[in-house]
């Protein structure tokens, strides 16, 4: 059965400014009637790394707040720590970067809570049951919330091909063990002859689990290497998977099992999505933000160009059909002309392959389906 997807595009005049339009995506979704009543609504957002600039402004946000009051109930802007080493991986870094984006209370009006508390480790088990695992670890604060809405910025991502709602719950919502547990299959290793040396990998390593070693005899330094009788070696007995080592490496030669490791990760992320939701069924509104689709994370110190032009806002009370409906409108749109797009430039084609050829990003969507978290089918409703 096909779920009703709500869509705003960015269009605005005198009459009707974008901030009516978000009005009326929120009343779509009849919050009033499916909040509880009186009840601590968790606003789970990505605050944004410092330096990125892609993430949801906050004084749109402030929108969804005041939302929120209206009905009776008492909003506030959470997100967990991050497993990689940055500006957000305790709650002090956490909460003064997000300041620093503008998520003060004078923008916003509702207060910050990081949901795993210090460091990451205030975390609530919630029983999943599924092959993938069989417990979730999630941030406490964002469990004990009576209310949730899911406020994500839609855009490419290294791993599982795009980011919205899907990622915002399963990845954003758990807890630093929660975060390790997903990520504990994504083990790269280093092909020594693409290495250069550089020494970034080790630079972002949270789990010091990488140093530059000697080279073999047989291992001949590439060309532009930094120090050419050294390379990097990872100690698997260290890594925690995070992944940041991927992103970091500039000639690509920390690699992973595409076929195999990435299709994991992903099932996990659902499993845990389904684990958030789990005791909050009919109390959770979620909206994906198509605006400033960049190809990579708001984890980033940085937001390249996006890869299509902004389209606007979505509403669900589905969030596999908001997913996909956010997905397909991305592909169906024309490719930004000086984005990092290689090929996928026309309308039809899919911009996630094409900045990221070894990740199936429909994995997500299908075995978020397959457990019953939401439908692929849906109706597009412009308000």
């Amino acid at each position: 059965m096909a779920s009703t997807v709500y869509f705003a595009d960015l269009r605005a005049n005198l009459k009707r400014s974008f901030m009516d339009k978000i009005d009326s995506l929120v009343n779509s979704l009849n919050p009033g009637a499916r909040l509880k009543a009186g009840g601590l609504t968790a606003i789970k957002i990505h605050f944004g790394e410092r330096g990125n600039t892609a993430f949801i402004r906050p004084v749109v946000v402030r929108r969804f707040v005041d939302a929120v009051k209206s009905v009776g109930c008492r909003p506030f802007l959470t997100d967990c720590n991050t497993l990689y080493v940055g500006t957000r991986s305790d709650a002090p870094s956490h909460l003064i970067t997000a300041t620093e984006n503008g998520f003060a209370f004078s923008v916003v009006g509702a207060p910050l809570v990081i949901g795993d508390g210090l460091k990451g480790h205030s975390s609530t088990t919630v029983k999943v049951d599924l092959p993938e695992c069989a417990e979730a670890h999630l941030g406490a604060e964002i469990v004990e919330a009576d209310n949730l809405i899911s406020l994500a910025h839609f855009k490419g991502h290294e791993l599982a091909g795009f980011g919205g709602t899907i990622k915002n719950l399963g990845m954003g919502c758990a807890s630093r063990h929660g975060k390790l547990f997903q990520h504990s299959n994504v083990s790269p290793e280093v092909k020594p002859s693409i290495c250069i040396a550089c020494g970034e990998c080790i630079l972002r390593c949270p789990g010091k689990a990488i140093n530059l070693v000697k080279r073999a005899a047989e291992e001949p330094a590439p060309k532009g290497s930094k120090h050419a009788s050294l390379r990097a070696l990872k100690d698997p007995s260290k890594c925690i998977g995070c992944g940041d080592c991927i992103l970091a490496c500039p000639t690509g030669a920390m690699q992973i099992q595409w076929d195999a490791q990435i299709p994991q990760f992903m099932r996990r992320m659902v499993a845990y999505s389904k684990a958030v939701l789990a005791g909050k069924q009919g109390r959770a509104l979620f909206f994906n933000f198509l605006t400033q689709i960049s190809p990579a994370c708001d984890c980033y110190p940085f937001a390249d160009a996006p890869i299509v032009g902004d389209l606007g806002v979505l509403a669900s009370l589905d969030p596999v059909a908001i997913d996909q409906a956010s997905a397909d409108l991305v592909n169906q749109a024309q490719g930004a002309p000086g984005s990092c797009l290689k090929h996928a430039h026309a309308s039809g084609q899919d911009k996630f392959r094409d900045v990221y050829p070894n990740v199936d990003w429909e994995v997500q969507l299908a075995y978020a389906q397959e457990v019953g978290l939401g439908s692929r089918e849906y109706e597009l409703v412009r308000v």
